[in-house]
């Protein structure tokens, strides 16, 4: 009788496993590969990104520090589908104030109308 509770119980725990998984799974994932300050305003970003579906286009944000921590610059980037399912990407962030860092703060797959290439 106790086994059959030990194999309910690890049943149990695989299935929510692989129920949970999914979710948790992150289907578009984006890192950080290095910055370059270029003046008191200007920062460029290079990036990459990795998505489950290399087809699909991506919106990803990125943003600036100054060198206090706060956030002084952000924009979002379009990343096109590829034949690729990692691509690496370099932006320019614009600062309101002289920049200390910059990074990726998230990528999804909403890609907003105004950033869509036009039809046409």
């Amino acid at each position: 009788m106790i086994a059959l509770g030990v194999v309910f119980a690890l049943g149990i725990a695989v299935i929510a496993y692989l129920g949970y998984r999914p979710i948790t799974s992150a289907p578009i994932e984006a890192e950080s590969l290095g910055y370059e300050v270029i003046d008191d305003q200007t920062i460029t970003l290079r990036f990459k990104v990795v998505r489950d579906d290399p087809e699909a286009d991506v919106v990803c944000i990125v943003r600036s520090r100054s060198r206090d921590g706060s956030e002084t610059g952000r924009r979002e980037v379009l990343v096109p589908g590829s034949p690729s399912s990692a691509v690496e990407v370099t932006t320019t962030i614009i600062t309101s104030k002289p920049p200390g860092m910059a990074e990726v703060y998230g990528c999804g797959g909403t890609v907003p109308a105004y950033l869509q290439p036009q039809q046409g």
